[in-house]
């Protein structure tokens, strides 16, 4: 089932709104009566990128705080 509100309606109604869209209804914010989002729920396990979730795949080498001369010729 598909449900559109104009945005108004879905201000007034956002929790009512996110429930059925969780429960699998599809649901249409429109302005103007036109369709401009669709309300969705977000999938388990997509909530982005955790902090450590590269551990071990990255390696730094023992020179990585070594500066060149020339480089370093420009604070001296």
């Amino acid at each position: 089932m598909t449900i559109e509100v104009n945005i108004n309606e879905a201000k007034a109604r956002l929790s009512n709104l996110v429930a059925r869209a969780e429960q699998g209804e599809e649901v249409i914010i429109a302005r103007a009566n036109k369709a401009v989002v669709r309300l969705v729920p977000v999938k388990a396990g997509s909530g982005g990128r955790r902090l450590g979730e590269a551990k071990g795949l990255v390696e730094i080498g023992p020179d990585f705080d070594d500066l060149p001369d020339e480089f370093m010729d420009h604070f001296r």
